[in-house]
């Protein structure tokens, strides 16, 4: 179990170098191919002259070849970097440095780190109701094949997954907030701060997101459910005498999880920097109305760091995912 976890976790971390330099990559090389110089979006909204972009690519190393480049931006991450030189101004990053943006006059990273509460509250908080209300609706549909429950759950859930967010999110807005002023104030404050708040202000964003997610949940376990409980073994584990929960749960449920937390995995890691309609609705300052306003400005190292940290969150999904598997299923060890 030990090996299968550091062989994974090596994996992954192979995979997050990989995905870290194409991203950068991409980002460093895509301006040149339109004929534009990566130094313009490091600026205001005055172009400088062609002596001023000459001294900005100097100054952040774009006249360097790109591998140097790669390894300076990487080394900013891990032990922070002056972004310039003795020829004129010079702005520290402190790390992890993930670029300056000259646009906002802020570090990406303070950027980042400033909305990376709000973005894991919402996921992760989010997740955890779909999960639990996808399970036991799912579970119980399944043990209820055909019964009223069971119709009307996938039906709801067929018409929870039709729903987009920009529809209920206004609808729970209407009636929590304005119509029965259950939650008159929904202004975000932090955990650490004012916990009650916070959870008022997250409340509906997560029930928002569940909503879709749980109904899709509901419907992969309900199918998953069915086949398991039909497999020879689980007929065998009745045949012993063990009571009905130990093989709904233990026998039945425990092997039906595999693909559900795959899935999840993947839904979570994806959730972060990609919840714009959400944070949008309740005004969640988030990595999503970040990049949004990023893209609109062209802000382009705003634009680096969010990606770079979107795509280091599902990867690192998958890793637990992988490290998940060995502990539902024993046997995935020893593959």
């Amino acid at each position: 179990m030990i090996r299968y976890v550091i062989r994974r976790s090596i994996g992954g971390l192979l995979v997050l170098v990989v995905t870290s330099f194409v991203t950068f990559f991409i980002f460093q090389v895509g301006p040149k191919i339109a004929n534009v110089s990566p130094a313009l979006f490091y600026v205001g909204k005055i172009p400088p002259t062609e002596a001023g972009q000459k001294l900005i690519e100097h100054r952040f190393g774009f006249d360097l070849p790109l591998w140097k480049q790669y390894f300076n931006w990487a080394g900013g991450i891990i032990f922070g970097r002056d972004l310039g030189d003795d020829t004129g101004a010079v702005v520290h990053c402190d790390k992890p440095c993930l670029g300056y943006s000259f646009r906002q006059q802020l570090p990406v990273s303070s950027m980042i780190w400033r909305a990376l509460p709000i973005e894991l509250s919402l996921a992760i908080g989010a997740a955890i109701l779909w999960l639990i209300g996808g399970l036991t609706i799912g579970s119980i549909s399944a043990l209820k094949r055909g019964s009223l429950f069971d119709r009307a759950a996938m039906t709801m859930a067929l018409a929870a997954v039709s729903l987009p967010i920009f529809f209920t999110g206004p609808i729970l807005l209407l009636v929590f907030k304005y119509k029965l002023a259950w939650l008159p104030n929904t202004n975000y404050a932090p955990l650490t701060k004012d916990p009650a708040q916070w959870l008022k202000s997250m409340i509906l964003p997560w029930m928002a997101l569940a909503f879709i997610f749980a109904a899709l949940y509901a419907r992969l376990t309900r199918a998953n459910m069915l086949e398991t409980m039909s497999e020879d073994y689980v007929r065998t584990a009745r045949a012993k005498g063990l009571g009905r929960g130990t093989v709904v749960i233990k026998h039945g449920l425990r092997a039906a999880l595999t693909p559900i937390v795959t899935i999840f995995g993947l839904d979570l890691g994806q959730l972060v920097g990609s919840a714009v309609i959400t944070e949008s609705v309740f005004n969640l300052q988030g990595l999503g109305l970040i990049s949004i306003r990023a893209i609109n400005s062209q802000d382009l190292p705003v634009i680096l760091g969010v990606t770079i940290v979107a795509s280091f969150a599902v990867v690192l999904a998958n890793i637990l995912v992988d490290i998940g598997y060995a502990f539902i299923d024993p046997r995935v060890s020893y593959s």
